[in-house]
Formats: C-alpha cells, structure tokens, sequence
C-alpha cells in the first residue's frame, strides 16, 4: 500500500507479480479470447486496488502509444473506445480520423508499481476501422490475423526471440538534448561481459531484469554488450506476437528505469562513432504438430529445406525488405563492416558479418539468426515481413559450378527507400498504400539529414528520428 493514508492502490510483490504474469502467459494461447475476456473483466471488477487500465498500441513506424482508461469508465465502454487516428503518425487522415481500439484479453500484463506506478494493469489493442474491420496500418492487428491464418490453414505456427541491444546515456532526455559538437556521454567505459557489480551500467541491468521477470518475461541472461555503456536482455522464445508485445515492453520498461536512475535507455542503433552498434537479431522457428520443422539432423548445417528454403527466400528479397529492418537514417551506420556488423547478404554458421547466422542448435532450439535488424524497427512490421517473405517470396537462384558474387545491404537509408519503392514483390506483402505511407515517413527522416553519414553522428538524424522527435520540431522544421 501506499504510505499516504490518502490513497489505496496495487502495488504487487515482484514474486507473487511473476507468478501471475507467468500464469496469464499460459491462457494467452491456451484459453479462448471469449473466456479471458469474462474472466479479466471480472477481475478488474471485483479488484477495488486498481484504478486505472492502460491500452497500448504502435503505429506504422513502431512508435509506443499508451493511454490510461478510468477502470469503471473501461468495463462500461470497452467495446467502444475510440480515439482521432489522423494525430498518429502514420494513421488516418484529418477527413477520416475516427479509429476503434480493439482490446486483446489475452495480452494482459500486471506491472510493477515502482516503474509503472501502482494500481494499473496493461493491454494491447488492435487498431479497428470505424466499422470494426481491421485497420489497413496496424500491423499488431495484421500479423495476428496473418498468425491465426497460417495456423488454421498450414497448422504452422511461428516463434521467435529478439536479442535487444542497447545503450545506456548519462542524463535525461539525452537524445532529444543530442548536440553533435558534443555527442553522447557513455556512462561505463567497459566491454562484453565486463562491469562492476554496483556500477551504473549494472545498477541499470539489474532494475530492468528484474522487472521485466516479474512481468513474465522469463529472462534468460542480462549483461554489458561488446561496446562501452551497452546492454543486452534475453528473454524466452514464444509464438512472434507475444514476442512484439514483449519487445515493446522491454523497451518501455528500459526507458523508464534509465529515466528514474537520471540516465537515458537508447535504442538508435549507432549512437557513437567508431564502437559497435546495437542490432536486434531475431532469432525464428516454424513449428507443426509440436515439432521444430527447421530442424533436420542430417541437413546441412542442422537444417531442414524448409528452413533452407525460407532463409534463400530472404536473402533473395533482402535489399527489398532492408528498410523494414533498418528503418532510420542512424542505422545505417551500424551495417559498418569493421564493427561486426552483418552487412553482407549470405548465411554461415560462423561468420558474424553475415546477415543471417545459423546458431550451434539441437531439435528444440533450432533455428536461423536474422542479424541485420535494428532494435528502432517496427517489431510488428518486421517480423510480419519476415514471415511473408520467407514463406511467400522467390528462393535466391543457386548456380554451384559458379563462384556466388557476395551481396551487400544498401548503405544508407535512401538506396534501401528506393530498393523498396520500385519493388512490386513488397506492394503485394505489405500492401502498395502501407509502402507508400511508410516509405514517407522515412523518406521526411532522410531529407532532414545529409545524404552522405560521414564519420560523426549528425543531430538531424537523432532529433528526427521516429522514436524520438516530437511535433513542435516536425512543425518548427
């Protein structure tokens, strides 16, 4: 409880929160959406400690918006909850603004008083039209339905875990205070694996993991990165939309915590010149029939031609798709081959500059690494993309008499724009209206900026940047 006598909200101990989150994990897929419905709601009902129920959902860029519901005003209207779609970067325009947020049950998440403050839970929504149809630039709502599809017709369903890296900036709002004369100040000097107990860095680590296992994400390893002031969490694999949701909240939770400790959570993915960026390697899996059907003891490398096929079709497809997994201007330092980064278009087991790794697996683990993805991509959008493409797109041609010609991504975010834009292969994935809405938005990013990187990180291209530029400096531009 609250040490004011005033006030009387939830505030949950991290080991009875987990073990509640780690329950609701099991219904999310397990139970019908009908049935937590009822049951959540009648929670919500009868628990007199909580006040408020906070909706969530991304736009077409990836951005985090969330806005919090009266608890009595959310059980009356929850089949009515409306918001203006044309204030939302990417949504719909003045003339057709109205949107409904559609809430997803299953998505449920008790939080952390000390980050989130007390009283609350959490919910995702999908983005509906005004006639509760799927909104066309949701991509949360898309991939979900795409999921269910791909269950129902082919019995497959798809699982992924993103390795998040990030960097860890001395003060608050430090990239919206970004100064190219002066650049970012590292708040630890050390390397992979390397910091003092009770540093900065590990004090910071430590508060996010912890809440981040109490929301049921169920941490595997937490630990500095390959760069000075780096960070990376791991948490468990599941079905992909439960793993965008997961990585929305590992980012929100990670700005919050930094906030709180005076210091600012970066997720551009090269921040500083002349170190290691931050990646966001998706690591994916198709199962069917509880079986992993990527793994095949004797294929090459551990893996099955399916899996061979929908990694070819990737490769084949990657310049096209490039801007979808690197999708502001800053990220395209990070694709520097000199800092590990996986830049070329090819697969190995071993070779970290290739764009998709095949990890050391067994049945239950196999799966192929997809490196060359930032951690400001769209997660929805992304993982979306990669299914679609691996599933549906033209296998990489193959002449083995021949030596193959190595390919590399595009070098910056105004060759892999108009990679995209002239690629008829992406209208039919994402659809021609989200090509064009997107690739504007970037497009608004990269003519900020100069169209050569050069060695120093510009302030244009961290000021603009989708995840953190606001509309008083879109407008003042």
């Amino acid at each position: 409880m609250d040490n004011n006598p005033l006030k009387s909200f939830l505030k949950i101990p991290y080991d009875v929160l987990e073990e509640m989150n780690l329950t609701a994990n099991i219904k999310r897929d397990t139970v019908s959406h009908a049935e937590l419905e009822k049951e959540y709601k009648e929670y919500l009902r009868k628990e007199k400690l909580i006040k408020a129920v906070t909706i969530c959902f991304s736009d077409i860029e990836g951005r985090f918006h969330m806005l919090d519901y009266d608890k009595k005003y959310f059980l009356e209207s929850a089949e009515n909850l409306t918001f203006d779609g044309s204030s939302i970067r990417g949504f719909s325009e003045l003339k057709e603004s109205d949107l409904r947020l559609s809430v997803d049950w299953s998505s449920i998440h008790w939080l952390p008083a000390d980050i989130f403050g007390s009283g609350k839970v959490i919910l995702f929504a999908n983005i509906k039209n005004r006639d509760k149809t799927q909104y066309e630039s949701d991509f949360r709502g898309i991939l979900q339905e795409y999921t269910k599809k791909l269950e129902k017709e082919q019995q497959i369903i798809a699982y992924a875990a993103p390795e998040i890296e990030g960097f860890l900036l001395d003060g608050v709002d430090a990239e919206q205070n970004f100064n190219e004369k002066i650049g970012f100040k590292l708040i630890s000097m050390g390397g992979y694996y390397h910091s003092l107990p009770l540093d900065r860095l590990r004090l910071f680590i430590d508060a996010a993991a912890e809440a981040q296992r109490a929301m049921g994400f169920m941490n595997e390893k937490d630990h500095p990165e390959v760069a000075p002031s780096q960070f990376e969490m791991n948490f468990a694999y599941k079905n992909v939309l439960r793993t965008c949701d997961q990585t929305q909240l590992y980012k929100l939770v990670c700005r919050q915590v930094a906030n709180s400790m005076g210091m600012t959570a970066s997720f551009i993915p090269k921040p500083v010149s002349g170190i290691n960026g931050s990646g966001m390697h998706i690591n994916i899996s198709l199962a069917k029939a509880g079986q992993n059907i990527f793994y095949d003891k004797k294929g090459q490398d551990g893996l099955s031609e399916d899996a061979w096929d929908f990694l070819r079709r990737i490769l084949n497809h990657a310049p096209e798709i490039c801007v979808i997994l690197n999708s502001s201007v800053n990220a395209y330092r990070r694709l520097d081959p000199h800092f590990e980064a996986p830049n070329q278009i090819k697969v190995s087991p071993i070779d970290r500059g290739a764009m998709i790794r095949i990890p050391a697996a067994n049945e239950k683990t196999s799966r192929i690494e997809i490196r060359s993805v930032a951690p400001d991509a769209n997660p929805y959008l992304c993982h979306y993309a990669i299914l679609r493409v691996g599933l549906e797109g033209k296998q990489l041609p193959s002449d083995k008499s021949k030596r193959q010609r190595v390919r590399s991504l595009p070098s910056d975010i105004n060759e892999a724009i108009k990679l995209c834009k002239s690629s008829k292969f992406m209208d039919k994935i994402i659809g021609e209206k989200n090509k064009r809405k997107y690739l504007y938005y970037k497009e608004l990013a990269a003519d900020r900026s100069p169209r050569e990187l050069g060695r120093k990180v510009k302030t244009s291209e961290i000021i603009f940047h989708h995840e953190i530029t606001d509309q008083v400096l879109w407008n003042s531009f």
